[in-house]
């Protein structure tokens, strides 16, 4: 055995120091954002009941979920007969009372129905933890990876979605990504659907718009008579197929299209006072009402929203939208809310890609003080203290080599400054400070010296 290569499992990664400085920037700066608009941290269990994951995610999602086996003896109350049956359904009903959580929204709704009687409604929560998922890993697909959510339960206020775009245009604004924040409803879509008579093939039909662009006006509607779309639907459709303008002059044209359906009229509704709000606040990005986002149309019921970067090609970076009935499945019905989610994995990737990490977040050692001796560590050991204590990451070499060595580990760290004491130093009192980036180094005291490494 000893001499097998160490692995990890497939579709897991490690992170070394400068990617978790990444990371770490990435997180507080979401968290900071979130505090601002008063939202709290909770964090549940790696592992949750199976009682509490299975069904909640479809057949798909309950193959997807990894199962942890009990501990002990957890062939003893398995037949002999049942083991030669291999019915590995059944066989895990009785091996594993637990999974990994598959993602944080099934767990929060536990959360919220068990401490149902200490939070205060509306409440305000997020949460960045891994889940785990038993999929094939491929390109930007993980078994193991970090969601990062924020939700608002029991109120039905179109104030809490308009808080959430203010919390996505200010997290970027703050990473200095340019996005575009789409918006959509769910009513509207319905309404759509009820208008033309088509109420199974809304996916169909968003589909189809979405490739306007690409394919033109015919080719569209080619498509959806492929899809079973009757021609009277079809025209029904045009006007929505073929939106331009302003949010506004779109909604105009939305409004007149599913002016027969009460649902459609409340989400044209909805979506106007979410726009119009967010137009006195005065966001940085754009927010653009796009009828062809459709993201989880078994789940949302109100207002949908995505985010996309604008500088570099990449699939959707934040997510969210508005839901009914978040603790239903638990027993506890008519909890509304409506969340967002930031897609860390994406946005780590965007930041790289365009090199916007800030150098003092993903810098580690700013100072190093260089090892000559005992006496010499004796006198520097003070000095040390006091630049750490003015919030200056310093550290000394710990072992007497030879001054190359020690100045190569402060290149190889990308340390910006390195001090040293001799004998001429000592009696002087003060240091000699090298700045490694333009190579000049002058003699200083202490108080110099921290100046000038914060400066």
């Amino acid at each position: 055995m000893a001499n097998t290569k160490p692995s990890i499992p497939k579709g897991t990664r490690d992170f070394g120091p400068e990617e978790m400085a990444k990371r770490n920037y990435i997180f507080n700066t979401i968290k900071e954002v979130y505090a601002l608009y008063g939202f709290q941290q909770i964090e549940t269990p790696a592992m949750e009941t199976l009682h509490t994951l299975m069904g909640k995610y479809g057949d798909e999602g309950d193959k997807l979920l990894f199962k942890v086996l009990n501990s002990g003896d957890y062939l003893k109350d398995v037949s002999d007969e049942e083991l030669r049956e291999r019915n590995v359904l059944h066989l895990q009903s009785k091996l594993c009372e637990k999974g990994l959580r598959y993602d944080l929204t099934v767990p929060f709704a536990r959360y919220v129905v068990m401490h149902r009687n200490e939070l205060q409604l509306p409440f305000k929560r997020y949460q960045i933890q891994p889940v785990w998922r038993a999929d094939r890993p491929q390109k930007g697909r993980y078994r193991e990876f970090y969601q990062c959510d924020a939700d608002v339960v029991g109120s039905d206020s179109l104030l809490n979605e308009v808080e959430l775009m203010q919390i996505v245009d200010t997290v970027f604004q703050r990473f200095g990504i340019r996005v575009q924040i789409k918006i959509n409803n769910r009513k509207i879509l319905s309404g759509l659907a009820e208008v033309i008579g088509e109420a199974d093939k809304i996916v169909d039909i968003t589909v189809a718009i979405d490739k306007l662009d690409k394919i033109g006006l015919e080719k569209v509607n080619d498509e959806l008579r492929e899809n079973g779309i009757s021609e009277e639907a079809i025209q029904k459709l045009q006007p929505v197929i073929a939106l331009t303008g302003s949010n506004e002059d779109k909604l105009k044209v939305i409004a007149d299209v599913l002016k027969d359906s009460e649902t459609g009229l409340k989400g044209v509704e909805e979506t106007s006072f979410i726009l119009n709000a967010l137009k006195n606040v005065g966001l940085k990005n754009e927010v653009q009402l796009d009828l062809t986002l459709a993201r989880g149309l078994n789940y949302y019921t109100g207002a949908i929203f995505e985010v996309k970067a604008l500088d570099t090609p990449m699939g959707s970076i934040t997510g969210g939208g508005r839901y009914d009935n978040l603790t239903g499945i638990f027993g506890m019905p008519g909890l509304s809310g409506v969340g967002i989610s930031f897609g860390a994995d994406r946005i780590y990737d965007v930041l790289n890609a365009l090199d916007l990490y800030p150098k003092d977040a993903v810098r580690s050692t700013q100072l190093l003080f260089i090892n000559f001796g005992e006496k010499e560590t004796e006198y520097c050991l003070p000095i040390i203290s006091k630049a750490r204590a003015a919030g200056i990451r310093t550290e000394i070499y710990p072992d007497v080599v030879k001054m190359k060595k020690q100045m190569s580990y402060a290149n190889a760290k990308h340390i910006d400054f390195v001090a040293l004491a001799g004998d001429n130093e000592i009696e002087a009192g003060k240091v000699t400070l090298k700045n490694m980036v333009t190579g000049e180094q002058n003699l200083v005291d202490v108080d110099e010296m921290i100046k000038q490494v914060q400066g």
